[in-house]
């Protein structure tokens, strides 16, 4: 075991960002380490139940607004803009004391910059897909394809050229982290086969440490009668859903015999909701809530009407719970095709969605032995990666190799 030391994580300013990281966190802190999160205030708050330490920056990200460019050239650029300010005010906060080892969000550049620039150890924590053999290439590629991409390359060569970075080539970089941790399971990644397995650790979603095969969590049951639970979220972190799919839902479940409807409302970042945004005449088979993490109804769900964002797409398989996937963008469709394709999910297009299509992707999907097969033996792999305390692990164990070199 290493001994207690300073760890810090520099996150990436956004909910979406923040959330995964934090049992991790947590679960550090309970060890004894002595943590900190470097991040804007924005999401502080979402950091300061797990016992670490806030180093507040000044963020430049548009997550107050939403206002994200659609080109892919214009949302990475944000990225690297937010890392060019962010990098100072962390060589202000721990040049002086620096950290025995640095984590680092994946959209987080400037974590990376810091830990090269003083020589320590760092380990990546990746909420998405990792690089796979070649991946490096074809992404450098087709960036220098669009429009204005050779100009960003530029423009984060000559970043890195000053900034003290070890590493300089831009593709190597951004998508080939020395350590990896990746929070989803394995089997949403594209090429698996082709991930370096000695950079990257595939450990799942990582939920409380004290989560775990048979262990229910508080909060939420299954009420008596019901058969079975159909849960309607498409609210993420990051992401809010068109209400007309909420009325299709309200049409397509309502009195549907057995089932108990649970249809969260609102989102994550607390602009609230409740039975005015879906109408006053909600079916007595449905029960609506604002928006939580899902976790705890999808521990007991049957069902799950989801946007499949990664998260949500992982947390399905966590659960065992079969997915009507319900995509609102070029990523979510990618998760839906590969949820369809793992056979665990029906897709409906937003412009297909209605109470007919709705209800007969439940039906196909509860009436499928083979369905349940395939939900039971992704869970029991998903759960075998080892989640919250197995990302632990491999940060200590990442931290005891640092100690043993004398670094820190």
């Amino acid at each position: 075991m290493p001994r207690p030391a300073h760890i810090a994580m520099v996150g990436t300013s956004a909910v979406s960002h923040v959330l995964p990281s934090l049992e991790i966190i947590r679960e550090l802190v309970a060890r004894g380490h002595r943590v900190t999160y470097a991040v804007s205030g924005r999401v502080a708050e979402l950091v300061r139940p797990t016992g670490a330490e806030l180093v507040g920056i000044a963020s430049t990200l548009p997550v107050a607004d939403a206002d994200w460019p659609r080109d892919p050239i214009g949302a990475a650029s944000l990225f690297l803009e937010e890392a060019m300010a962010v990098l100072p005010q962390l060589h202000a906060a721990y040049d002086g004391a620096p950290a025995d080892l640095y984590l680092y969000d994946v959209g987080a550049y400037a974590g990376r910059a810091l830990a090269e620039a003083q020589g320590r150890g760092l380990v990546q924590l990746s909420a998405a897909h990792v690089g796979w053999e070649g991946a490096r290439e074809q992404i450098g590629a087709s960036f220098a394809t669009l429009p204005g991409g050779a100009a960003y390359r530029a423009r984060f060569a000559a970043w890195l050229s000053r900034c003290g970075a070890v590493t300089t080539d831009v593709e190597e970089f951004i998508g080939s982290p020395r350590r990896v941790l990746a929070m989803i399971p394995r089997a949403l990644q594209p090429h698996a086969d082709r991930v370096d397995a000695e950079a990257a650790t595939f450990v799942g979603p990582c939920f409380g440490a004290c989560s775990g095969p048979g262990q229910e969590r508080e909060g939420w049951e299954r009420p008596a009668g019901a058969e079975k639970v159909l849960l309607v979220s498409l609210f993420g972190s990051a992401h809010h859903g068109p209400q007309e799919i909420y009325h299709q839902c309200l049409a397509a479940f309502a009195d549907l015999p057995g089932w108990h409807v649970v249809l969260q409302t609102g989102d994550s970042g607390g602009s609230g909701g409740g039975p005015a945004e879906v109408g006053n005449r909600i079916p007595a088979n449905f029960e609506v809530r604002p928006w939580e993490p899902p976790l705890t109804i999808l521990e007991h769900a049957d069902v799950w009407v989801t946007h499949t964002g990664m998260g949500s797409s992982g947390e399905g398989l966590y659960a065992g719970v079969p997915m009507i996937a319900v995509p609102q963008d070029a990523d979510q469709r990618l998760h839906a095709d590969r949820l369809v394709e793992l056979g665990v999910a029906r897709r409906i297009d937003t412009a297909d969605v209605t109470a007919a299509t709705l209800r007969t992707s439940l039906m196909e999907l509860i009436g499928d032995p083979r369905v349940a097969a395939r939900s039971a033996w992704l869970w029991s792999e998903a759960r075998a990666e080892g989640g919250t305390r197995r990302a632990a692990d491999l940060v200590e164990e990442r931290l005891a190799e640092e100690q043993l070199t004398g670094v820190g």
